[in-house]
């Protein structure tokens, strides 16, 4: 690793270790957030850069770089306009670190800072999936097989809560409250939130099955959804999930062509909230479902529904 690459890394590291906790006071979820940006974005240099990712350095990434990456997360990764520009936005958090850290790093923040959010289409329709689509969906996991009938509860509780993928990997076997006359899951989102979230009768049932079969010793800080490393559990990745999630929706779409062959994690929460909406939930006790802090995102979202 050359002396450019080296200052590169360190900042990274920086950023994340120092500068963020320590500094910032950010909440774990926002360290994960810039982490999984950084993560992401190193990964396509990676792909797309004609030198090993060791010799990465801040001279190689430049404004046209970042945004075919921007681009890519669009295209290749389904991202929507809104997580497009949130990604952008760590990015530009981490080069203005980097240039207050160090003034000769100033011109490739400014290259950065140029790159403008890209703004919603007018019109725009919401994505989402028919009650139909879901099923199908729900038929591909093989729960005769461990990690399938992980992945088929994952699902199931991802559309019922209308969780974002982190707030869904995030909970812990404490946020879950089954054996209410009610039952509900605490779900924490942006700038550590928390909302109860009711579940359906069937998936307090399918959870049940899920604990006694995943969680046989384990205790109330355990992580809700895990993958097993020799023996060890660690906390599943966004990649992990949405890979699963990719591969059910390209087999179940050979069977049905209402699913997508680009499956993603935020599809069910905008099918989920999209079939309620059409049920008749209110657009303020919607927002309050979703986590919105603010109404008007919701209506953005739902536009095409009203009136």
């Amino acid at each position: 690793m050359n002396k450019e690459s080296q200052i590169f890394f360190k900042m990274i590291r920086d950023f994340l270790t120092i500068y963020l906790p320590k500094q910032k006071a950010a909440s774990p979820n926002t360290i994960k957030a810039y982490r999984e940006t950084i993560n992401i974005f190193l990964d396509y240099s990676k792909m797309t850069c004609s030198i090993p990712l060791r010799k990465l350095d801040f001279p190689c990434i430049t404004q046209k770089h970042v945004e075919n990456f921007l681009e890519w997360l669009e295209s290749q990764r389904n991202y929507s306009v809104s997580s497009r520009n949130q990604r952008l936005s760590g990015l530009k958090s981490f080069y203005r670190y980097a240039a207050g850290k160090d003034k000769t790093l100033m011109i490739y923040y400014q290259d950065i800072l140029n790159i403008p959010k890209k703004r919603q289409p007018k019109g725009h329709v919401i994505e989402f999936f028919s009650e139909s689509a879901l099923q199908s969906i729900l038929e591909e996991p093989d729960i005769k097989k461990k990690n399938g009938y992980r992945d088929l509860i994952f699902m199931i509780l991802l559309y019922d809560t209308a969780a974002r993928l982190q707030e869904l990997l995030d909970i812990h076997l404490q946020d879950l409250h089954l054996e209410s006359e009610s039952p509900y899951i605490i779900l924490t989102g942006k700038g550590r939130k928390t909302r109860l979230v009711p579940i359906m009768k069937k998936t307090t049932e399918h959870l049940n099955k899920y604990i006694e079969r995943f969680h046989t010793s384990s205790s109330g800080t355990d992580f809700l959804f895990y993958i097993d490393r020799k023996g060890r559990h660690s906390a599943m990745s966004p990649d992990n999930a949405e890979k699963f999630i990719k591969r059910y929706g390209i087999s179940a779409h050979e069977k049905n062509s209402e699913v997508t062959k680009n499956l993603y994690p935020h599809l069910f929460r905008h099918s989920r909230s999209m079939h309620l909406y059409r049920n008749g939930m209110p657009l303020p006790l919607l927002a309050e479902w979703l986590g919105h802090s603010q109404l008007e995102t919701t209506i953005t979202y739902y536009a095409n529904e009203i009136g």
